[in-house]
């Protein structure tokens, strides 16, 4: 199992929980974070913006991944929305098995 961190950002506190929650439900997420008040500066169809957002940060596993962006995708308003994953190369080996757990397809 290799563990994931997936980054996502969301324009609306009750897009980023709706989003979260689904994932959880759905156990392609162990554990989502949100972290609001993000400011994101960037350029969109050839014109630089600038937002508030919320942070999602998504703990999974690699075997989840498509399936998680597939879902994300449906859910989420943007067009073309953040979804970036960077494996957990070490931390705590118990949270680490945890995250496996919670994301199996099988789990209750």
């Amino acid at each position: 199992m290799q563990p994931l961190l997936v980054l996502c950002t969301c324009p609306t506190r009750e897009c980023a929980d709706t989003i979260a929650r689904s994932l959880v439900d759905l156990h392609l997420a162990a554990c989502v974070n949100l972290l609001p008040g993000v400011h994101s500066v960037y350029r969109w169809q050839g014109a630089v913006e600038s937002t508030e957002e919320v942070l999602l940060l998504i703990k999974t596993q690699a075997a989840r991944l498509e399936e998680m962006k597939v879902h994300i995708l449906m859910q989420h308003p943007h067009e073309l929305p953040e979804i970036v994953a960077v494996h957990m190369d070490s931390g705590l080996d118990r949270y680490l098995g945890w995250i496996g757990e919670q994301t199996r397809p099988s789990s209750p």
